[in-house]
Formats: structure tokens, sequence, C-alpha cells
């Protein structure tokens, strides 16, 4: 059975352990990168990282855009959103359509 795990601070991510997900609390992007490639080794088939570690994976997170799993989602934490998230949405929709539907490129 795949896992979901949360990669982030621990004030942003140990909600999450409370509906079941694997959490992993750091602050610290070295240390967050040695957690994504162990864990997207193992059954996980969604990794959320909060945007705040997110932003310094981003050579990390390329390397499984074209892998099935895992799907590695960014999510905002407890500063709130960077704008991360929507970006990476659309350009999944335009890389999976070949066109950017959602904002018309205004974006």
């Amino acid at each position: 059975m795949y896992k979901i795990g949360v990669i982030g601070d621990r004030e942003s991510v140990l909600g999450f352990k409370a509906v079941g997900l694997d959490v992993f609390p750091t602050d610290d992007p070295s240390e967050a990168r040695k957690i994504l490639k162990k864990i997207a080794k193992e059954d996980f088939a969604i990794i959320y990282i909060t945007e705040q570690i997110y932003q310094y994976l981003l050579d990390e997170v390329e390397e499984y855009n074209d892998q099935r799993l895992p799907a590695i989602i960014p999510i905002p934490g407890k500063e709130g959103s960077l704008g991360i998230g929507m970006t990476s949405v659309k350009k999944s929709v335009e890389r999976a359509v070949g066109a950017d539907i959602l904002f018309g490129g205004d974006n």
C-alpha cells in the first residue's frame, strides 16, 4: 500500500500526522533534500513539501517530474503561500495539455 509523506517545518506538518500521514519535520533544506531522496525510493505515492522548503529543492523535484511516482506537491507552510504551488500546477497543466488553459497566458 502506498503512503503519503509531508516534509516541512514542525508547525506546518504535525497536523498531517493526526490524519495518518507520515511527517518529516525539518527547517533545513539540506536535511529536507536527504529526506526527499530517501522516501522517494520507498512506497510513497505523494510527497507534500511546504513551499518554504520546496523552493530550495527545485532541482531535486525536477528529477521526479517525469516519473509516475512519487507525485511531489508544494503546499503553503505556516507563513502562508509563496505562489509556488499555483505555478507548479500551471506548469504541469501546460506540459500535459500543451497550452495555458488555466490563466490564458496572462500569468
